[in-house]
């Protein structure tokens, strides 16, 4: 499996209240092959020296740069920790604590100073993740597997997965007369399949509640409904591939999954579009920064779609949400759209950080509101 930390959502929300003297928000493209982890631990100690310089620039407290950088150097020469790496590194500190996540995406490299966490590439990890399993099932066989962009896709070996709907039953064949409680034939053989789905469904559970990663069923009628009926998982896709899975490869099946993922990516992005222009007549749409700061200030935001690339440095009130933009990234400003989209997350709204073509206005930002504001 991929060596990967996805934030849930209480993660981004911690993350979102932190305020300190110094927030080190730290974004590197990675590699999941141990014999280039080199490259990407010299671009992290740079990053770091990067961030120090800042810090010290707008004159940070000597001791608490030191108890800033202590764990970033350490983890900077933890080799241990860089063997095992994903697609991107995301590493965000202050004096007092680190985090790290290693994700499926692929991001460009970010080195961001301020008095919060910039938010935005760890929101995209979360929104349209580039790494997936398929549950590939039918009477006969089961097996997890799981890609992610770039890499060769593998079988999971998951505890106690049933080999087959035979074997969840305790025997050698389900095409047999023989009744269960009363109940034989096809009736039978249809509660058969049911008990297999849930005991594949138990056996799933610990490995993606850990992972976090969407989920897709490749199995024909009736195996695909009934475990889609059971299974609990609440990443699980709406779509299906719809074919017998047995003789089929992982690479094969990866390659069948990624259009639906794709798919499924594309219909939310459409969904929001006409949202958007409907609730744009009504006065409930925008994508000014300025409009969308004093909205999400105020509670007013439903959905927001925010620009994962762009920084827009400045400032937002925190009683009236006014903006004051900077000429420039520094230690004495921060993301504009970045803090948007957290004031947004802490009044529970929906957030989503997309590439600018995504966007209806190709602008920064483009926000659904709860009332016009």
């Amino acid at each position: 499996m991929l060596w990967i930390d996805m934030p849930t959502a209480q993660d981004i929300s911690l993350l979102n209240s932190i305020r300190a003297d110094a927030c080190v928000s730290i974004y590197l493209p990675t590699t999941p092959l141990t014999q280039h982890v080199g490259a990407s631990q010299i671009a992290f100690r740079n990053a770091v020296t990067e961030a120090s310089g800042q810090l010290q620039e707008a004159g940070l407290d000597k001791r608490r740069l030191a108890a800033l950088l202590a764990p970033l150097d350490e983890l900077a020469d933890d080799d241990e920790f860089w063997r095992f790496q994903a697609n991107s590194l995301a590493v965000l500190a202050t004096p007092d604590s680190m985090r790290s996540f290693r994700l499926a995406n692929k991001l460009s490299g970010i080195v961001e100073v301020s008095d919060r966490f910039l938010l935005k590439p760890l929101l995209r990890a979360v929104t349209f993740p580039h790494h997936a399993f398929v549950i590939a099932i039918s009477e006969n066989a089961v097996r997890l597997v799981e890609f992610a962009a770039e890499l060769p896709p593998q079988a999971v070996k998951v505890p106690d997965l049933p080999r087959s709907a035979a074997s969840a039953a305790g025997k050698s064949s389900l095409n047999d007369s023989a009744p269960m409680r009363r109940v034989q034939g096809a009736e039978g053989q249809n509660m058969r399949l049911i008990q297999y789905a849930r005991k594949v469904d138990a056996a799933l559970k610990p490995v993606l509640r850990a992972a976090n990663a969407p989920l897709l069923i490749a199995a024909t009628e009736p195996m695909a409904s009934i475990f889609r009926s059971f299974c609990s998982a609440h990443t699980l896709l709406p779509g299906t591939i719809a074919t017998s899975p047995d003789r089929m490869t992982e690479k094969e099946l990866a390659d069948a999954a990624r259009p639906v993922l794709d798919a499924h990516y594309a219909s939310e992005i459409a969904e929001f579009h006409k949202l958007y222009d409907v609730r744009k007549k009504q006065g409930r749409a925008t994508s000014d920064i300025a409009s969308a700061a004093r909205a999400a200030t105020f509670g007013a935001i439903q959905t927001i779609l925010v620009d994962m690339d762009n920084v827009v440095p400045g400032k937002v009130d925190e009683e009236s949400g006014a903006v004051t933009f900077a000429e420039r990234a520094g230690a004495d400003s921060y993301g504009v759209v970045d803090e948007i989209a957290g004031r947004a997350l802490a009044t529970h709204a929906r957030v989503l950080a997309v590439r600018k073509s995504d966007l209806p206005e190709r602008g920064d930002l483009a926000a659904i509101l709860r009332y016009p504001v």
